[in-house]
């Protein structure tokens, strides 16, 4: 697959809003390394080989096991995973699968059980943010595979 266009290059001005959000979220509440988790997971569900493959690197930078990495894509079944951070996959899923619905209330009670409403404010941003990170990739057919992480 050929890349189509360097959005980063092309649009600089467009992606000043995406790249302030970016440096929100790094500072948020949201620790770094489910942070990227997060990223990843919504990327697996849409398909977006450069993402994954961005926040795969990114999580492991973090700190991330590789166990857990692997585990993601089945999270419920995985013992690894903290009750905290479940519901913030589940949060990531509902949000990121629209398709069927909206938000379900059990995840919504899920979530509020275990973060704060900023941190649910915070949790939906990052969701809202790699899903449009996901359709200017895909759509532009980022090259997957060159992405180095910065120094953490």
């Amino acid at each position: 697959m050929k890349p189509r266009i360097n959005y980063q290059s092309a649009g600089p001005e467009a992606l000043a809003g995406m790249y302030a959000t970016e440096k929100y979220l790094a500072k948020s509440s949201i620790p770094h390394g489910l942070l990227h988790m997060l990223k990843l997971r919504a990327s697996q569900m849409n398909g977006c080989a450069y993402c994954i493959d961005m926040h795969w690197k990114d999580a492991r930078a973090a700190g991330e096991s590789e166990q857990r990495l692997y585990g993601l894509d089945a999270w419920r079944e995985a013992p690894y995973y903290t009750d905290k951070e479940r519901a913030a996959f589940a949060w990531t899923e509902a949000l990121t699968d629209v398709t069927n619905g909206h938000v379900p209330d059990a995840v919504y009670d899920l979530v509020r059980g275990q973060w704060s409403e900023r941190e649910i404010i915070d949790l939906t941003l990052a969701v809202a943010q790699i899903n449009a990170w996901n359709r200017i990739a895909i759509s532009m057919r980022s090259e997957a595979g060159t992405y180095r992480p910065r120094s953490q």
